[in-house]
C-alpha cells in the first residue's frame, strides 16, 4: 500500500462511514485511506456473525481500505484478522480510543488504556495473525482521565505499522480544544521508539487545508477528517466546489446518497435512521432548512425518505431555496 506523504484519511464512524456513504465520499473527492466503521470481532465470532459482516461490505471504489475492530477477547481478534487478510482489506485497525460510555464500562476501546495487560494481548494477537505483509494499526487518544504519555509510549514498543492519535483523553470526549502539541510530543516519541510507524493526528480538522499545515507544523504521516466531512462532502478536494453550490445540486447529491443507500441495502440490512441523519449534511444554510431536515428525520422508510425529497427539489427551482 503506497500513501503519498502527508495522506488523508476519512475517519471512522459508526452508523455513518458504510459503504454508501464511502462511495458517495469516493464520487466527490476520495481521500487517500479509507476506514470502515468499528466491527466487534466478539460478535463476528458468535452467531451474531451475519449482522454485522454488512459493516465490512466495501467496493472497489473505497480503496484502499482498514478495517477496524473492537471487542474484548483477543483470540476473537486473531480470527477475525486472518479473514480480513482473505477479504481484500488493505489492514487493520484497532479501536482503543471510543469514549462510549456503555463501551468503556465494558473494558473495551479506550478502557485499554488503563490495561495495558489486555492490549498488549490484543495487539499481540493481531499482529500474529496479520503476519509481515498485512500491516497493524492503533487509533486512540492521549489518556483516559489525563494525558498520558507512558500510553503511546508502550504502543510504539510494539512496533505498530501505523498509529492514530486523536488529541484528547477519552475524560475530554470533545468538550476541550485538541492538544495538538502532545501529538506533537508523540511525534517525537515515534521518531526516537520507532520511525517506521507512520503517525496520524486526528481532532476537528475541518478542511484539507487544516489538513496539511497540521501535516507540515507537526511533522506527521497523515490527518485523520471526521466532522469536517459532515461540513463538505469535498474536504479532500484540492478545491472544493461546495461553498459554491446551490441548494438544488447539494440536494443531488443526497438524492444519489439515497438511490446507492436503496441499491445497497436492498434486503434491510441497515435501517433508515443510519440515512435520514445525513440531511444534515445536505440541507442548510436557507430559510426553512430546519424544519425541512425534520421532515426528513421523520421518514420511517427509505422511500418515504426519497419521495420527500424528490417533492421538495420539484419546487426547488422556484427560487426560494436559493
Amino acid at each position: 500500500m503506497q500513501l503519498p506523504q502527508p495522506f488523508l484519511v476519512l475517519a471512522p464512524m459508526d452508523d455513518v462511514t458504510d459503504s454508501v456513504f464511502r462511495q458517495v465520499v469516493a464520487s466527490t473527492a476520495p481521500p487517500d485511506l479509507y476506514f470502515t466503521e468499528f466491527v466487534n470481532v466478539d460478535g463476528l465470532q458468535s452467531p451474531g456473525r451475519e449482522k454485522l459482516l454488512p459493516k465490512l461490505q466495501f467496493t472497489a471504489q473505497e480503496t484502499p481500505i482498514i478495517a477496524q475492530l473492537w471487542g474484548k477477547h483477543p483470540e476473537n481478534y486473531y480470527k477475525t484478522t486472518l479473514e480480513l487478510k482473505e477479504m481484500g482489506f488493505a489492514g487493520v485497525d484497532i479501536n482503543m480510543g471510543c469514549p462510549d460510555k456503555t463501551v468503556v464500562k465494558n473494558g473495551c476501546c479506550s478502557a485499554l488504556i488503563n490495561n495495558r495487560e489486555a492490549a498488549g494481548e490484543i495487539i499481540r494477537a493481531v499482529q500474529k495473525a496479520a503476519g509481515e505483509d498485512f500491516p497493524v494499526s492503533v487509533k486512540t487518544r492521549i489518556g483516559f482521565s489525563e494525558i498520558d504519555l507512558s500510553w503511546p509510549e508502550f504502543l510504539l514498543s510494539l512496533k505498530l505499522n501505523m498509529l492514530t492519535i486523536h488529541g484528547r483523553t477519552t475524560k475530554e470526549m470533545s468538550k476541550v480544544p485538541v492538544h495538538w502539541d502532545v501529538i506533537n510530543q508523540i511525534r517525537e516519541l515515534r521518531d526516537q521508539l520507532s520511525p517506521t510507524t507512520l503517525l496520524v493526528g486526528n481532532g476537528d480538522v475541518l478542511t484539507r487545508q487544516e489538513a496539511m499545515e497540521k501535516a507540515e507544523e507537526y511533522k506527521l504521516d497523515g490527518i485523520m477528517i471526521g466532522r469536517g466531512i459532515f461540513e463538505d462532502p469535498y474536504v479532500f478536494a484540492q478545491q472544493s466546489p461546495w461553498p459554491d453550490m446551490t441548494n438544488q445540486q447539494k440536494m443531488e447529491l443526497f438524492q444519489r446518497h439515497i438511490e446507492l443507500f436503496a441499491q445497497t441495502w436492498q434486503n434491510n440490512e441497515r435501517k433508515v435512521h443510519t440515512l435520514n441523519k445525513f440531511c444534515k449534511v445536505y440541507i442548510n444554510g436557507f430559510d426553512g432548512a430546519k424544519e425541512l431536515r425534520e421532515r426528513f428525520m421523520a421518514a420511517s422508510t427509505v422511500e418515504e425518505l426519497r419521495d420527500t425529497l424528490l417533492a421538495v427539489m420539484a419546487v426547488a427551482p422556484l427560487g426560494h431555496l436559493d
